[in-house]
């Protein structure tokens, strides 16, 4: 058993209360990775508080236990901390980067570059997701894993990987899918609830994205782009935007895809895309973010032309 996972475990063992977060903008890994840890502890008899920066979206409402995730940190003091799927510390928000009322900081994650912020660090690139350490931690302890437990994990692991259509689904992120069918998960109940679900409005703000489209580096890389103005037309918000970047994505020849998403009226969120190719976690390093190999992101400011002209100019480069 790594060493890494049996201090950890032993940290576990021998104390009480818990403290889980994970990234700002959550996805299907950070909720789903930081809900498996809380209901495995807490049927563990520990005391277990989850805090999010940011409301789960409603595509992850349907998880146990999402409806006990705290946006505030209660004032108080916590044995140790989980800060999971971060990338960088910094994600967490300033709410948590600034809490002091800890004793022991784990540090969970599976993006390339993390940096070890924690008294206890595994990170490990190869995991499909975040979710596959926490399993990890549980099997080191035993259990107990229930359904509640596994339904989070499951959902970690198909949305990280994209239903098994990424290359980071290895062999370990099968078998623990196949492992949490045992404990009583529908497959088709979750991909219905994840795929089969979305409101109305995701449908007309993707239309006021769809055309945008751009193709560029002949082919090779191709973007869309969502703006304040499209969220205020159609009475949305950012949460609607998970999975526009696939469209992109889909195209064939496209290596690289990309997607802005306008934050204020001179910055934009960057998400790239890979389709195992290219290393996307380089362009958005360069640009002062983060990520993996076929997915990071990272923040820039200007307009959307000056952005644009500024992530071409570095994606075109790469790609001649």
């Amino acid at each position: 058993m790594n060493e890494t996972i049996q201090d950890i475990a032993s940290v576990i063992r021998a104390n009480s209360s818990f403290l889980i977060t994970s990234h700002e903008s959550p996805d299907g890994d950070a909720v789903g990775s930081t809900l498996a840890l809380a209901s495995f502890l807490r049927k563990s008899g520990k005391e277990v508080c989850v805090h999010l920066r940011d409301q789960v979206p409603d595509l992850y409402a349907f998880l146990p236990g999402a409806d006990t995730v705290a946006h505030h940190i209660p004032d108080r003091d916590f044995d140790v901390a989980f800060v999971q799927d971060i990338g960088e510390f910094s994600r967490a928000g300033e709410e948590f980067c600034s809490f002091k009322r800890i004793g022991t900081l784990v540090n969970l994650d599976h993006h390339l570059g993390c940096d070890s912020f924690g008294h206890h660090n595994l990170i490990d690139p190869q995991a499909a997701a975040t979710g596959v350490l926490v399993h990890r931690v549980i099997s080191a302890l035993g259990g107990p894993m229930d359904r509640d437990t596994a339904l989070c994990l499951y959902v970690s692991i198909i949305t990280d990987t994209g239903s098994f259509r990424y290359s980071n689904a290895n062999t370990e992120a099968f078998a623990i899918a196949g492992e949490m069918i045992g404990y009583g998960i529908n497959a088709w109940d979750v991909a219905e609830q994840l795929y089969e679900n979305q409101p109305r409005k995701r449908l007309e703000l993707l239309s006021k994205c769809l055309p945008t489209l751009e193709v560029i580096s002949n082919g090779r890389a191709a973007s869309v782009a969502v703006t304040l103005d499209m969220y205020a037309v159609t009475a949305t918000d950012a949460e609607l935007t998970d999975g526009f970047i696939n469209y992109p994505r889909s195209i064939r020849g496209v290596e690289v895809a990309i997607f802005f998403r306008q934050l204020s009226e001179q910055r934009y969120k960057i998400g790239f895309r890979s389709k195992g190719k290219v290393n996307v976690a380089g362009f958005a390093a360069s640009m002062g973010g983060g990520g993996h190999h076929n997915a990071a992101g990272c923040t820039v400011d200007g307009t959307l032309d000056e952005v644009k002209a500024k992530v071409y100019a570095i994606v075109e480069s790469a790609l001649c």
